[in-house]
């Protein structure tokens, strides 16, 4: 970090907002209108031409092909009543369209091993009726889903992950994207409880309050544009009448992420050794014993024909493993095979299955026949599902050590901010160090030469250089002046 003088430590470096993704402030109106008559690129040139001179309109797009024309405007200057009537003035009939309503949700995936999984839950989602975008990220095991709530809803979605073959749960949906919970102190009443909802209640930008009367916690669903933490603190602490004192702090409750992956990993694990509880002892009576005469005679004992005790002992130990154990890969081979699409599961179901069967074939010839001789593959079967299991459980143990990785990486950013307090010309009036979690949208901070960006904003004063080394990879620092964007690390 470069120093730009001593005049430059008292300015603002940043325009700070919080790190929810930023979402454009509504200051103008969009209308969209199908229109009949169109013919040709003139028609749609007459009417960005009428459309583009009424006071107040910003934008047009007229589309031929659709025949939709799509309107941008300010609503204290026009409406669309009048642009509908402007459009019919020059005789062409105009049918006003309604903004499709589009809600958000995540959802986490659970069951996924590669990309070829991902873009099938993709696939799944986007043939659901009413979604209009989804990405599924492998790393982070979840799924951004733009979707018709009039059409749809989050649990058809999350029955069409299931059918796929995979699992999924709600992470956040709707206002959800945008909740806080607070940890609240000095509460002792059912009073005092009512108290504090009523007035979280009347606070502008606030959607949801819910309460937790055992943990004393409290859920609050907001709009990040209108308000945030730092506010609805100081309303509940001003809420409380001497000599009772109300305090709140923000409160992080348990991942459920983490208890998931837990509880993944010991599946595999107990998965794994049930496996090789019976895997082992089929490889050694086919591939060791047999061997190691005189320890591996008995084996060749004959029961009936030419079945001998080995074949018998190695089809009931493989069973378990190729049905049971293997159960999984079979649920996920189905569901694949129903979309029209193949993955590992397929593969592993298909080169166990044949195997097993062939292994069993041999068994029912040597039933039949005095003569017939041939080698069983039940060793094939099992230890391929032994080893899939034992690769299934290094993965997910791989994917917590990442994962916690870069939960330390999102500790590095700075706990603290100095946010400052502006008159009506921008002048500071004061500064105050607070928490980085209690920084709101639009707020304004200082960060001077050497320190770290606490969150995302948009340089309004001053000038200095930031070390953007871990986002872009560029190893010198990053030159930055009003209006340029900084990003935290």
């Amino acid at each position: 970090m470069e120093r730009n003088g001593e005049s430059h430590l008292k300015q603002p470096l940043l325009h700070g907002v919080s790190p929810a993704a930023t979402r454009k402030e509504r200051t103008t109106g969009k209308a969209m209108f199908n229109v009949r008559g169109m013919s040709c690129a003139s028609c749609a040139a007459s009417i960005e031409t009428v459309v583009a001179g009424l006071k107040g309109v910003e934008s047009v797009q007229v589309s031929v092909l659709q025949g939709q024309a799509v309107v941008q405007y300010t609503p204290e200057e026009t409406d669309a009543k009048i642009i509908k009537e402007a459009i019919e003035g020059i005789n062409f009939e105009v049918d006003e369209l309604q903004e499709q309503e589009i809600a958000v949700c995540r959802l986490r995936i659970k069951g996924m091993a590669c990309t070829s999984c991902s873009e099938s839950i993709e696939r799944a989602l986007l043939m659901v009726p009413g979604v209009k975008k989804a990405a599924v990220g492998l790393a982070l095991e979840e799924a951004k889903v733009h979707f018709d709530p009039n059409i749809t809803s989050r649990h058809i979605l999350i029955e069409a992950i299931e059918d796929a073959g995979f699992g999924a749960d709600l992470i956040s949906y709707g206002d959800d994207v945008n909740k806080m919970h607070l940890k609240l102190e000095g509460v002792n009443s059912p009073e005092d409880t009512k108290l504090i909802q009523s007035v979280l209640e009347t606070v502008d930008g606030v959607n949801n309050v819910e309460w937790d009367t055992v943990g004393q916690t409290i859920k609050v669903a907001y709009d990040p544009d209108v308000t945030g933490p730092r506010l609805l603190i100081q309303r509940i602490q001003d809420a409380a009448q001497p000599p009772i004192f109300f305090n709140a702090s923000l409160y992080s409750p348990p991942k459920q992420r983490e208890a998931e992956r837990h509880h993944e990993i010991m599946s595999y694990r107990n998965q794994f050794l049930w496996s090789c509880l019976f895997s082992v002892p089929v490889f050694l009576f086919a591939m060791v014993l047999p061997m190691l005469p005189p320890f591996g005679d008995w084996l060749f004992y004959k029961i009936y024909n030419n079945m001998t005790l080995g074949m018998l002992l190695r089809w009931l130990l493989c069973s378990p493993v190729q049905f049971i154990i293997g159960w999984r890969f079979y649920i996920g081979a189905y569901h694949a095979l129903k979309r029209g699409y193949s993955n590992m599961n397929v593969l592993v179901a298909l080169g166990t299955n044949a195997a097993y069967f062939y292994s069993v074939y041999i068994i029912l010839k040597a039933l039949t026949s005095n003569s017939f001789e041939g080698q069983d593959l039940f060793e094939t079967s099992s230890m391929l599902v032994s080893f899939i299991l034992l690769g299934k459980y290094l993965e997910v143990v791989a994917k917590g050590k990442t994962s916690d990785a870069l939960s330390k990486l999102t500790e590095l950013a700075p706990e603290t901010a100095v946010l400052l307090t502006l008159d009506k010309d921008g002048s500071v009036i004061s500064e105050m160090e607070i928490s980085t979690q209690l920084l709101q949208r639009n707020d304004f901070i200082k960060i001077l030469p050497g320190e770290k960006v606490p969150v995302d904003g948009v340089v309004i004063k001053g000038q200095s250089h930031v070390n953007e080394s871990m986002i872009t990879g560029e190893a010198r620092p990053i030159a930055k002046k009003p209006g340029d964007k900084v990003v935290t690390f």
